[in-house]
């Protein structure tokens, strides 16, 4: 069995999957594949977020969006429900004093298919027809959420809350890929983008390194994520449903 969990969350949300790995008595590797930004210029977020009382919805697309937004939320009203796509949301919003407790919060049924898809087949599209709902997300993003509401018959406007990419290539970067490459690994992904933006890094750094990569063992929360993986060829993917406590079984069922 590999030692190495190789970890691919953006920085700022990898050291608790890190230490609950290191706990399992496997080593966890750092390789952050998307980095996340500010936004030069955050005037429309706050200007939605200002007027959060008019809002029936807010819908964050990830723990990055909750995150960038609070930062201008004094309280949030009591009567406007929130929407996320997965438990890593739901830790995010408990980090900023909400849960089922003092929110209503609404999220997919499915944990396997933690997505904008499952989402909106899991809300009461009927009761937001006329009302005006939010969606606080990257800067660039799927327009399928978005889409969804409208059909519904919903107001909506979109904000972004800030900027992600994936990672330039530097010759310490592609040393780093060779390195853990050369081994057997379980790789932590839990973005389609990240998982795309690495192979992009690997054709660039050496062509033969993605080959090595389709035969890495590959542990994701949600089926689109796995879609993605076979589509690029990683002959072994185990899929978990949201949530690092299911990741972290994944692991376990290998010790």
């Amino acid at each position: 069995m590999p030692d190495k969990v190789v970890i691919t969350r953006p920085r700022a949300q990898a050291d608790g999957l890190a230490h609950a790995v290191t706990a399992l008595g496997r080593t966890p590797v750092l390789l952050p594949l998307l980095e996340i930004a500010p936004l030069a210029d955050p005037s429309a977020l706050q200007a939605a977020l200002g007027e959060l009382d008019s809002f029936a919805l807010v819908a964050f697309v990830s723990p990055n969006a909750i995150d960038a937004a609070f930062a201008h939320v004094q309280a949030w009203p009591r009567q406007v429900a929130l929407a996320v796509l997965g438990e890593g949301s739901r830790a995010a919003l408990a980090r900023h004093g909400l849960t089922e407790a003092n929110a209503t919060i609404l999220g997919p049924q499915d944990p396997t298919r933690s997505d904008s898809e499952n989402l909106l087949e899991s809300l009461d599209l009927a009761a937001l027809r006329g009302k005006r709902v939010l969606i606080v997300r990257s800067e660039s993003g799927r327009e399928l959420m978005a889409d969804g509401f409208r059909a519904a018959g919903a107001e909506v406007s979109v904000v972004p809350a800030y900027r992600r990419s994936v990672p330039v290539l530097t010759p310490e970067l592609a040393a780093t890929l060779r390195a853990l490459l050369a081994e057997s690994s379980d790789w932590i992904l839990t973005s389609s983008e990240a998982l795309r933006g690495l192979f992009g890094l690997l054709e660039l750094a050496d062509p033969p390194l993605v080959a090595k990569m389709q035969q890495q063992h590959v542990i994701v929360p949600h089926a689109r994520i796995a879609e993605t993986a076979a589509a690029l060829g990683i002959a072994r993917v185990t899929l978990t449903g949201s949530g690092d406590e299911r990741l972290l079984a994944a692991l376990q069922s290998k010790t």
